[in-house]
């Protein structure tokens, strides 16, 4: 499924760091890579619906696109002490980064919203508006929007039972 520009604001579920606790590392997975900072709490069920992003995000905007997702999971924090469900939101996202740039010079972030959270605000736009006074909110999706190198593509996919 390709999603349009009018569904990029889904890309708010995002995130480089999850809200979850941070939790220790296995000790067999410290010596593998270095300790995640946080990593989301649940995972799909059987049946339950996932959404799978991918943004393209230009390589000189690559630092401003980490920096902008850093901010906005921080101030989710501050959403989510008071709203349950924008809690669960950000949670149950996932955000994988790219280990190397494109053919094409761009890097492939991947989001995966992983379940979809029923009732959950998954607008960037909304959630900036609450976040922030009206002028900053709109500077920090202009930051997010500039870094976009091409439109974002997604899949709307079901927990299969394996």
């Amino acid at each position: 499924m390709r999603i349009s520009n009018r569904f990029l604001p889904w890309v708010s579920s995002l995130a480089v760091l999850a809200c979850a606790p941070p939790q220790a590392p296995s000790p067999s997975a410290a010596s593998v890579s270095a300790p995640s900072a946080a990593v989301p709490a649940a995972r799909a069920a059987t049946g339950d619906t996932v959404w799978v992003l991918v943004n393209r995000i230009k390589a000189d905007k690559r630092e401003q696109f980490e920096r902008f997702v850093e901010e906005f999971w921080a101030s989710s924090l501050k959403l989510g002490e008071t709203d349950p469900t924008e809690r669960r939101v950000f949670q149950h996202t996932r955000v994988l980064n790219p280990t190397r740039p494109n053919a094409d010079g761009t890097y492939t972030y991947i989001f995966i919203m992983d379940p979809v959270i029923p009732g959950g605000n998954y607008d960037i736009e909304s959630t900036l508006k609450r976040m922030y006074p009206a002028d900053e909110a709109a500077r920090r999706l202009k930051m997010f929007e500039e870094t976009l190198a091409g439109e974002q593509s997604g899949w709307t996919v079901v927990q299969s039972r394996y």
